[in-house]
């Protein structure tokens, strides 16, 4: 089996955001159709598409009402058939969403399943009676708020929902149930999809004895905003079955030629450990968690981050991100300026870094994050949370294609979430001009990293432990890469006793005279094909 996935550049489609064809201010398959010159132009080998099936849209999608159906908003099957045939010919792979851990409480499934608890479907959700009091069977929480269970009366039980209350879990202790999320699986395959991205991949399962999750180890210096994260998720998320079922769901992948599947991680205490438990012995090819798309950008983290994973030598593989759909986006999380500087150089470090990059709709743009009035919101977390959580909406606001055109040409009607001048002024049409622009810049860096085999398949090793310059190798085979970066806005002067004269593959921002490189503000240099000779020198360097 080919392992395409591994050396692959992803790029996440939010198509609710991405181009509008059918002036229902909404985008639809056939706008990313429509812009697929654009993604080609990346050079990017995949596109992820975030789900555009049958949903109520409580949760923008993510509560499916019919997973074999796409939603008129987004236009018909065959727009999704046309669009995947069209990305084959450019080269591009489809991967698409699957929501499996929950429907919509609009799904056939719930609706007869809560009818009574002798119905023919009454054992394919997460039902429980209540304490003696009256109360939740447990204290699991939702990760929209307030208790996991909702309260039944036709069934005089509660149903497990760990998020909005209209998404109730499926109960994957049920065969049947497992049966009819592979055959989902089964039927895009037929449609001739190239794989799958997992929502909430490790929350399939449930603890059946419905224990209590404990309180989290995490010693929080003021509670969170959210209660969620002050249980440990043992209980309601995380059971060893789940590992099981992904074996099986590998065995179909596998059984298609050139699939390919990343799991979503939830999780805030284990999320390295779960990435490597979900992509090793035959279950998910990748695996992304939550590791990167915080607020820690330090080298010191990413050092300790990237070690831990591959420090066991199994066959693990991760996914990595800086933005996508659910978090703030990384220029804004990380540089209080949001300069094109930092843009290039997150750029740069995310295509360097061993793992499949996944890059989010509108990075490539050094696009930023929207601010929006508590008016202007649909997503229910920043409903529920604002002001100190203004949840998902400032990342998923349009793309932005023509800094002249209406609503910078992502549709001629009102636009589902506003499109506001500081992200028109990162149109496309001014930065594809622009030879120096950041969207120049990913294309540039793209098609570097293919052409160097050390940065897209070799093996990492990073160098010392200095907190003000993160500085590794990438090996493969008789070729190293030696990879600088300055995380920082000084600037560092750095001695390293190789010999660069005259190398001619490098690509960079900074200065080199020899051996001796000037890394400014947000500085990084990626020197590539170094001599055989120096392969096996110990790399020394000095930081000033």
């Amino acid at each position: 089996m080919s392992d395409w996935w591994k050396k692959a550049v992803i790029y996440q489609i939010y198509p609710r955001s991405f181009q509008d064809t059918s002036n229902n201010g909404i985008g639809d398959l056939k706008g990313i159709a429509n812009r697929i010159d654009h993604i080609s132009s990346l050079g990017v080998d995949a596109i992820w598409l975030s789900p555009f099936f049958k949903s109520p849209m409580k949760d923008m999608g993510y509560d499916v009402s019919n997973y074999v159906e796409i939603d008129p908003l987004f236009g018909g099957m065959d727009d999704l058939e046309f669009l995947i045939s069209l990305a084959h010919q450019k080269n591009i792979k489809v991967i698409i969403d699957q929501v499996l851990s929950h429907s919509s409480d609009q799904h056939e499934a719930f609706l007869n399943s809560r009818t009574s608890r002798d119905s023919e479907k009454s054992d394919w959700y997460v039902w429980a009676d209540p304490n003696e009091n009256g109360s939740p069977p447990n204290n699991w929480l939702s990760v929209f708020g307030g208790s996991a269970w909702e309260w039944e009366p036709l069934r005089e039980q509660y149903y497990l929902h760990n998020f909005l209350k209209s998404q109730p879990d499926f109960n994957f202790h049920n065969k049947e149930v497992q049966e009819y999320v592979l055959g989902i699986v089964k039927f895009w395959l037929e449609k001739g999809v190239d794989g799958f991205r997992l929502d909430t991949v490790n929350y399939y399962f449930h603890d059946e004895k419905l224990r209590d999750n404990p309180a989290s180890p995490i010693k929080f210096k003021q509670p969170p905003v959210n209660p969620y994260y002050t249980q440990n998720q043992l209980f309601a998320i995380n059971q060893n079955e789940n590992l099981e079922f992904l074996k099986r769901f590998r065995s179909l992948l596998d059984s298609y030629p050139e699939k390919t599947s990343v799991g979503e991680i939830g999780d805030s205490h284990r999320a390295v450990e779960l990435m490597k438990d979900y992509t090793k012995e035959s279950r998910l090819h990748m695996a992304y968690s939550f590791e990167m798309l915080g607020n820690n950008f330090s080298t010191s983290f990413i050092r300790d981050t990237f070690e831990d994973f591959f420090k066991d030598g199994n066959d693990s593989w991760p996914c990595w991100s800086f933005s996508n759909h659910d978090v703030k986006r990384h220029l804004s999380r990380w540089d209080e300026n949001e300069t094109e500087e930092f843009a290039k150089l997150t750029c740069a470090l995310l295509l360097s870094l061993r793992g499949t990059p996944c890059i989010y709709q509108g990075e490539e743009l050094g696009q930023v994050e929207t601010e929006l009035e508590f008016d202007e919101l649909t997503d229910p977390s920043g409903i529920r949370f604002w002001p100190e959580n203004k949840g998902r909406d400032g990342c998923r606001t349009p793309m932005t294609w023509n800094h002249k055109k209406v609503n910078a040409g992502f549709t001629e009607a009102k636009p589902w979430l506003p499109i506001k001048e500081k992200q028109q002024k990162r149109s496309a049409d001014l930065q594809n001009k622009e030879p120096n622009s950041v969207v120049n810049f990913y294309r540039d860096f793209i098609n570097y990293r293919k052409l160097d085999h050390a940065l897209s398949q070799g093996n990492q090793s990073f160098l010392g432990n200095d907190d003000r310059v993160l500085i590794f190798t990438r090996d493969y085979l008789q070729m190293r890469t030696l990879c600088l970066f300055n995380l920082t806005d000084s600037s560092y002067s750095i001695s390293i006793n190789l010999d660069f004269v005259d190398h001619k593959k490098i690509f960079s921002n900074a200065d080199l005279k020899k051996n001796h490189i000037e890394l400014n503000k947000f500085g990084f240099m990626i020197i590539s094909e170094l001599d055989i000779k120096d392969k096996d020198k110990e790399i020394k360097f000095n930081i000033r």
